[in-house]
Protein backbone atom coordinates (compact mmCIF):
# COMPACT_ATOMS: atom_id res chain seq x y z
CA UNK A 1 0.00 0.00 0.00
CA UNK A 2 1.51 3.62 -1.32
CA UNK A 3 1.66 6.35 1.46
CA UNK A 4 1.46 8.89 -1.12
CA UNK A 5 -2.51 7.59 -1.35
CA UNK A 6 -2.81 9.81 1.77
CA UNK A 7 -1.79 12.88 -0.78
CA UNK A 8 -4.56 11.91 -3.48
CA UNK A 9 -6.86 15.04 -3.55
CA UNK A 10 -9.20 12.20 -5.88
CA UNK A 11 -9.48 9.49 -2.95
CA UNK A 12 -9.98 11.98 -0.26
CA UNK A 13 -13.18 14.06 -2.72
CA UNK A 14 -14.75 10.92 -2.89
CA UNK A 15 -14.94 9.38 0.94
CA UNK A 16 -17.19 12.55 1.65
CA UNK A 17 -19.52 11.96 -1.40
CA UNK A 18 -19.87 7.97 -0.16
CA UNK A 19 -20.45 9.29 3.79
CA UNK A 20 -23.44 11.65 2.22
CA UNK A 21 -25.24 8.86 0.79
CA UNK A 22 -24.17 6.46 3.67
CA UNK A 23 -26.19 9.24 5.94
CA UNK A 24 -29.10 9.75 2.98
CA UNK A 25 -30.00 5.59 3.31
CA UNK A 26 -30.12 5.92 7.11
CA UNK A 27 -32.27 8.91 7.10
CA UNK A 28 -34.44 7.38 4.68
CA UNK A 29 -34.78 4.17 6.61
CA UNK A 30 -34.28 4.40 9.93
CA UNK A 31 -36.47 5.53 12.83
CA UNK A 32 -35.85 6.75 16.56
CA UNK A 33 -35.19 3.87 18.13
CA UNK A 34 -36.54 5.21 21.61
CA UNK A 35 -39.69 7.19 19.93
CA UNK A 36 -40.18 5.93 16.07
CA UNK A 37 -40.30 9.57 15.08
CA UNK A 38 -38.72 10.25 11.56
CA UNK A 39 -34.38 11.37 12.04
CA UNK A 40 -32.82 14.80 10.85
CA UNK A 41 -29.78 15.81 9.19
CA UNK A 42 -27.62 17.07 12.48
CA UNK A 43 -23.91 16.87 11.26
CA UNK A 44 -21.56 17.40 14.39
CA UNK A 45 -18.07 19.26 14.12
CA UNK A 46 -14.85 17.53 13.50
CA UNK A 47 -10.58 18.39 13.36
CA UNK A 48 -9.54 14.98 11.85
CA UNK A 49 -5.93 14.94 11.07
CA UNK A 50 -4.31 12.58 7.99
CA UNK A 51 -6.29 15.25 5.17
CA UNK A 52 -4.76 17.20 2.72
CA UNK A 53 -5.20 20.78 3.95
CA UNK A 54 -6.85 21.77 1.00
CA UNK A 55 -9.66 19.16 1.96
CA UNK A 56 -10.44 19.97 5.32
CA UNK A 57 -13.12 21.64 4.69
CA UNK A 58 -14.96 18.30 3.68
CA UNK A 59 -13.55 16.64 6.50
CA UNK A 60 -14.61 18.83 9.21
CA UNK A 61 -18.03 17.37 10.34
CA UNK A 62 -19.56 14.02 10.37
CA UNK A 63 -22.95 12.73 9.73
CA UNK A 64 -25.12 12.57 12.16
CA UNK A 65 -28.64 11.95 12.69
CA UNK A 66 -31.45 13.43 15.55
CA UNK A 67 -34.58 12.90 16.40
CA UNK A 68 -36.97 15.20 14.86
CA UNK A 69 -39.52 15.29 18.04
CA UNK A 70 -38.60 17.95 20.27
CA UNK A 71 -38.31 16.56 23.36
CA UNK A 72 -36.96 13.24 22.25
CA UNK A 73 -33.36 14.71 20.50
CA UNK A 74 -31.96 11.05 20.10
CA UNK A 75 -28.90 11.11 18.03
CA UNK A 76 -28.00 8.02 15.60
CA UNK A 77 -24.65 7.70 13.83
CA UNK A 78 -24.51 6.44 10.99
CA UNK A 79 -21.42 4.68 9.41
CA UNK A 80 -18.51 6.12 7.81
CA UNK A 81 -16.09 5.20 5.45
CA UNK A 82 -13.78 8.49 6.51
CA UNK A 83 -14.21 8.39 10.21
CA UNK A 84 -13.34 5.13 12.30
CA UNK A 85 -15.21 5.65 15.40
CA UNK A 86 -13.52 8.55 17.71
CA UNK A 87 -10.22 8.44 16.45
CA UNK A 88 -8.57 11.71 15.62
CA UNK A 89 -6.88 10.81 12.07
CA UNK A 90 -9.08 10.29 9.26
CA UNK A 91 -9.93 6.10 8.32
CA UNK A 92 -7.80 6.16 5.35
CA UNK A 93 -4.61 7.64 7.61
CA UNK A 94 -5.54 4.87 10.18
CA UNK A 95 -5.44 2.13 7.59
CA UNK A 96 -2.40 3.35 5.10
CA UNK A 97 -0.38 3.95 8.18
CA UNK A 98 -0.79 0.81 10.05
CA UNK A 99 -0.06 -1.45 6.36
CA UNK A 100 3.68 -0.22 6.53
CA UNK A 101 5.30 -3.49 5.30
CA UNK A 102 8.78 -2.99 6.96
CA UNK A 103 8.41 -1.35 10.28
CA UNK A 104 8.57 1.34 12.21
CA UNK A 105 11.87 3.46 12.40
CA UNK A 106 12.22 7.06 13.45
CA UNK A 107 12.96 8.07 9.58
CA UNK A 108 9.24 6.22 8.60
CA UNK A 109 7.86 8.15 10.91
CA UNK A 110 9.17 11.39 10.73
CA UNK A 111 8.37 11.05 6.73
CA UNK A 112 4.75 10.41 7.92
CA UNK A 113 4.48 13.28 9.65
CA UNK A 114 4.92 15.51 7.04
CA UNK A 115 2.99 13.43 4.57
CA UNK A 116 -0.15 13.32 7.05
CA UNK A 117 0.57 16.90 7.70
CA UNK A 118 0.91 16.00 11.68
CA UNK A 119 3.69 17.36 14.38
CA UNK A 120 1.71 14.39 17.09
CA UNK A 121 2.09 11.19 14.99
CA UNK A 122 4.88 9.00 17.14
CA UNK A 123 6.24 5.70 16.85
CA UNK A 124 3.71 5.18 20.08
CA UNK A 125 0.69 6.18 18.54
CA UNK A 126 1.92 3.72 15.18
CA UNK A 127 2.53 0.94 17.75
CA UNK A 128 -1.05 1.76 19.54
CA UNK A 129 -2.53 1.52 16.29
CA UNK A 130 -0.92 -1.84 15.38
CA UNK A 131 -2.16 -3.58 18.62
CA UNK A 132 -5.50 -2.32 17.83
CA UNK A 133 -5.40 -4.52 14.58
CA UNK A 134 -3.95 -7.18 16.25
CA UNK A 135 -6.08 -7.32 19.21
CA UNK A 136 -8.94 -5.29 19.26
CA UNK A 137 -10.42 -5.69 15.93
CA UNK A 138 -9.27 -9.19 15.76
CA UNK A 139 -11.12 -9.72 18.66
CA UNK A 140 -14.66 -7.89 17.37
CA UNK A 141 -18.05 -9.62 16.89
CA UNK A 142 -18.07 -7.66 13.17
CA UNK A 143 -14.35 -9.43 12.54
CA UNK A 144 -15.15 -13.03 13.87
CA UNK A 145 -18.15 -12.73 11.67
CA UNK A 146 -16.90 -11.04 8.77
CA UNK A 147 -13.50 -13.20 8.54
CA UNK A 148 -15.68 -16.02 6.93
CA UNK A 149 -15.64 -14.19 3.93
CA UNK A 150 -12.17 -14.61 3.09
CA UNK A 151 -10.55 -17.47 1.73
CA UNK A 152 -7.57 -18.48 2.30
CA UNK A 153 -7.82 -16.60 6.39
CA UNK A 154 -6.74 -13.10 6.19
CA UNK A 155 -3.10 -13.17 8.07
CA UNK A 156 -3.53 -12.06 11.48
CA UNK A 157 -0.07 -10.71 12.18
CA UNK A 158 -0.23 -8.37 9.18
CA UNK A 159 -3.00 -6.80 9.91
CA UNK A 160 -4.36 -4.32 8.24
CA UNK A 161 -2.26 -4.66 4.87
CA UNK A 162 -3.04 -8.41 4.82
CA UNK A 163 -6.78 -7.72 4.33
CA UNK A 164 -6.02 -4.80 2.00
CA UNK A 165 -4.47 -7.32 -0.33
CA UNK A 166 -7.83 -9.12 -0.41
CA UNK A 167 -9.79 -6.67 -2.17
CA UNK A 168 -9.62 -5.59 -6.00
CA UNK A 169 -8.24 -3.02 -7.99
CA UNK A 170 -4.83 -0.47 -7.93
CA UNK A 171 -4.13 0.94 -4.56
CA UNK A 172 -7.20 3.34 -4.12
CA UNK A 173 -9.95 1.16 -5.14
CA UNK A 174 -8.23 -1.65 -2.78
CA UNK A 175 -8.64 1.10 0.43
CA UNK A 176 -12.03 2.51 -0.73
CA UNK A 177 -13.39 -1.23 -0.99
CA UNK A 178 -11.39 -2.02 2.84
CA UNK A 179 -13.10 1.19 4.32
CA UNK A 180 -16.71 0.44 2.96
CA UNK A 181 -16.03 -3.08 4.16
CA UNK A 182 -14.78 -1.60 7.40
CA UNK A 183 -18.16 0.81 7.81
CA UNK A 184 -19.84 -1.35 10.42
CA UNK A 185 -17.13 -0.67 13.29
CA UNK A 186 -17.11 3.32 12.39
CA UNK A 187 -20.17 3.66 14.94
CA UNK A 188 -19.98 3.17 19.11
CA UNK A 189 -22.56 0.93 18.75
CA UNK A 190 -20.86 -1.50 16.39
CA UNK A 191 -17.74 -0.88 18.46
CA UNK A 192 -19.76 -2.10 21.55
CA UNK A 193 -21.79 -5.02 20.26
Amino acid sequence: MCHELLRDARLFRLLPKLDADLAAEKQRTARCRKCGNRLNNSPYPRKPRGVPPELREEYSSRHSLTCGRRRCRKRVTPGSVRFLGRRFYVAAAFVVLCAMQYGITDKRVAELRVLVGSDTLSARTLYRWREWWHETFVATPFWRSARARFSPPVDRDALPGSLLERFRGDDRERLVAALEFLVPLSTRTAMSA
